[in-house]
């Protein structure tokens, strides 16, 4: 059976290369035409095998590919990837990361590595900006491997010392990585290609990399599906002339002018006709192209096209779209069950919201990884309603994370009438989970901190031998405290359970403290006791406890050695009261 190309993702982060790669491979300048050359849509380019075999001569002279080719998709960012699905996995089969070999690994570049791993997809690493290292020589269109012998030897460690800084940041991230030349079993480790978008050198090696780990690694999962297409909705688009047209990737089957489709929305499918199919020209693509497109009545799986339908009301980026035969068709219920949200909830848990379904399980994915419990969840902007059913939880679920999206002008009113309540947005999803576990660790340290504020805490301290500064009236003695903390206007009791006054005041040199904790040595001015009767030099001392606050301390987080102060008091208080804290 012959095998259609693959679709390969290009991911990294923000100006690390993405475009300038593909514009390099294409003979294009999109990013020159982007707002502020950041990409700003998801285009799709198709590479024929024939330009691959042009550029890749040097490397592979006559040997030839099953795989016709090469569909690359390129995003605005990794969160565009997991938008983007297919049979409810990646769309992607092979995915390009790309890394600033100067820059290293950045936010955006873990989150996708993360999200690669989450989908299985095999990936390929694009080391970018070869040419910025000093003394460094470029070519256009020259192979890597032929490029480093040219290199002077101080150019050369230059190089070296950046790339094993990388290697490493990825080894830290779980990845095993290696410059592709030097991997025996690609199944084992990533490959690593460095390139220079910029200047061309190093694209050879990437293509051939690329269509080598497709045809010996995805041969079977790349075999043309025969009968009805099938594919995932790009990005809807207003198109002067045609109205709304919808930008898609084609990935099996046949699409033919004039078939019935049934469309991902946010409700139930759109049942809909094809009026149109505009493919772009090979080495073009479909979001910002030089040429016309060609108008075609049949498309093959693997293709990134254009099409215009009779409707497109309510359809959504990441959408399936499949050929039917009419709206009872099964495959309208399979595209139902597909848009259908998985993610299991519980009673008491927060609120998360996205920007699409594939983020949504993205985001649900990683907070289950960290065991934050999910009440509540949604796709689209975060709104009033979601503030209201959020605030009423508890402190630690009153919280929403929203990854992509925005506060509506209703939701950031309701928002200032509930001063418990967060809310956290971040384009980055372990980001977003970072923030919000740093806030819930930040909040329950303030808790205990307002808990042990509220009464005397389980404690002890020694009295330091040649340390009395006074006998009486008050006592004034050196110590060092054992465990826990001490604080003035607290109560204390000897080593008997008998009463030894009270603590008036804590110093350490002429500065009075508020409060003295484990491990310090202080003065300590004790009021109602003498020097030599109550108490003595390497007495140890304890906080004496109130049995109200006793009851509290099973919520409190204690150290070992506050709960053996907290188990030494209970038993001193018992000698008297038998049922002491019970």
């Amino acid at each position: 059976m012959s095998i259609r190309q693959p679709v390969v993702s290009v991911l990294g982060h923000v100006d690390h290369g993405k475009t300038k790669l593909l514009d390099r491979i294409r003979g294009t300048s999109v990013q020159a035409r982007e707002a502020g050359a950041i990409t700003q849509h998801i285009g799709a380019t198709e590479v024929p095998i024939d330009h691959i075999y042009k550029v890749c001569s040097k490397l592979i002279g006559k040997k030839k590919f099953d795989v016709p080719g090469l569909l690359f998709i390129d995003t605005p960012g990794h969160h565009s990837f997991v938008t983007l699905r297919a049979r409810g996995g990646s769309l992607a089969d092979l995915a390009v990361l790309v890394i600033d070999i100067k820059e290293g690994l950045m936010p955006q570049t873990i989150e996708s590595i993360r999200i690669l791993r989450q989908h299985k997809t095999p990936f390929v690493i694009a080391l970018n900006k070869v040419d910025t290292i000093q003394g460094w020589t470029c070519e256009d269109g020259r192979p890597f491997i032929i490029s480093e012998k040219l290199q002077q030897e101080h150019t050369l460690e230059a190089f070296n010392e950046r790339m094993y800084n990388v290697i490493a940041q990825l080894s830290n991230e779980g990845v095993p990585a290696d410059r592709y030349d030097r991997i025996d079993d690609f199944t084992k480790a990533v490959a690593l290609v460095p390139i220079s978008a910029k200047e061309g050198e190093g694209i050879p090696d990437l293509l051939l990399v690329l269509i080598g780990l497709a045809q010996r690694f995805l041969e079977t999962q790349l075999e043309k599906g025969e009968g009805p297409g099938k594919g995932t909705i790009l990005e809807i688009k207003e198109e002067r002339g045609l109205g709304k047209t919808l930008d898609m990737i084609l990935y099996s089957g046949t699409l033919k002018k004039g078939d019935t489709v049934a469309i991902g929305t946010r409700g139930d499918p759109l049942v809909t006709k094809i009026r149109a199919i505009l493919k772009p020209k090979p080495l073009d693509e479909i979001r910002d192209p030089r040429d016309r497109f060609d108008s075609v009545k049949e498309l093959h799986a693997a293709a990134g096209v254009k099409i215009s339908c009779q409707s497109c009301d309510g359809v959504i980026a990441g959408a399936p779209i499949v050929v039917v035969k009419n709206a009872n068709d099964p495959a309208v219920n399979a595209i139902r069950e597909e848009l259908s949200i998985k993610i299991q909830t519980q009673e008491k848990g927060i609120t998360i919201k996205a920007d699409a379904i594939g983020s949504l399980e993205a985001l649900a994915y990683e907070a289950n990884e960290k065991e934050i419990p999910i009440r509540k969840y949604g796709v689209g902007e975060i709104t009033r309603r979601d503030i209201v059913e959020t605030a009423y939880g508890d402190k630690k679920n009153s919280v929403i994370l929203g990854f992509n999206v925005s506060l509506s002008k209703d939701a950031e009113a309701e928002l200032a009438n509930h001063e418990d309540m967060k809310v956290f947005t971040n384009q980055i999803i372990y980001q977003l989970i970072d923030d919000y576990t740093d806030w819930v660790d930040d909040s329950k340290k303030r808790t205990e901190t307002d808990k042990r504020s509220e009464f005397s805490f389980p404690a002890k301290f020694k009295i330091l031998p040649n340390c009395v500064f006074r006998a009486s009236k008050p006592a004034i003695v050196g110590v060092r405290v054992l465990a826990g903390r001490i604080r003035p206007g607290e109560a204390l009791i000897s080593s008997t359970g008998a009463p030894v006054g009270k603590i008036k005041s804590i110093h350490t040199g002429e500065d009075a403290l508020k409060e003295a904790n484990q491990g310090e040595e202080i003065a300590v001015a004790i009021e109602g006791v003498t020097v030599g009767r109550q108490i003595n030099e390497e007495d140890v001392i304890y906080v004496d406890l109130i049995e109200s606050a006793f009851k509290q301390f099973p919520g409190i987080d204690l150290n070992d050695d506050e709960k053996a102060a907290l188990e030494e008091t209970v038993a001193l208080k018992r000698k008297e009261e038998p049922f002491w804290g019970m």
